[in-house]
């Protein structure tokens, strides 16, 4: 797996998340929440967050397992300035998910809707994380999280875009710094 590595020479990404409406951009699903964060050799760095009003109900199924109501969406930005800001943010930076096939479909439709192009080389820390830790009950991101940084998985608001991309981004980062020194 070959990273961008930045000025000096420390890797460089940027880690992101999206909570949806549901599980498919193909029946029609959404993102309503995004969220990204600067990760380089020194950590965390900068970090973009918004929830997104989109114009679409949320699932029940998806609503039990992120927490966002209808309600908290009204008022927030459309997708047009959302996606904008992130795009800006995120340049053509390397992104690392987990799950990065999940966000991926969701940000290439979200894209395609307003007619860009979305082009960014995906890291998955999912698959990072099997490949590594193949001995784990699970691979869920708290799961991760909690193996490699015991006892600060429990403030992590499990399916909430920005605590889960702060997460992907140390998970990614740990991983990638053991592989870089081996």
């Amino acid at each position: 797996m070959k990273m961008r590595t930045g000025n000096t020479g420390s890797i460089e990404a940027v880690a992101i998340d999206v909570e949806t409406t549901g599980l498919s951009p193909a029946c029609g699903h959404r993102v309503i929440e995004i969220a990204a964060v600067r990760v380089s050799g020194k950590g965390l760095g900068e970090a973009y967050h918004s929830l997104i009003d989109c114009g679409r109900k949320i699932s029940p199924n998806a609503r039990k397992v992120h927490g966002i109501t209808d309600a908290m969406l009204r008022g927030q930005p459309l997708p047009e300035l959302a996606f904008d800001n992130f795009r800006q943010f995120v340049g053509n930076s390397d992104l690392v998910a987990h799950n990065a096939a999940f966000d991926g479909a969701f940000l290439r439709h979200e894209f395609g809707r307003l007619g860009w192009q979305f082009n960014n080389r995906m890291h998955c820390t999912l698959a990072m994380s099997r490949r590594h830790f193949s001995d784990l009950a699970d691979h869920r991101l708290e799961t991760v999280l909690r193996h490699l940084f015991p006892g600060e998985g429990e403030t992590l608001r499990p399916h909430r875009a920005l605590d889960d991309a702060r997460a992907a981004g140390r998970i990614w980062l740990l991983i990638s710094n053991r592989n870089s020194t081996l």
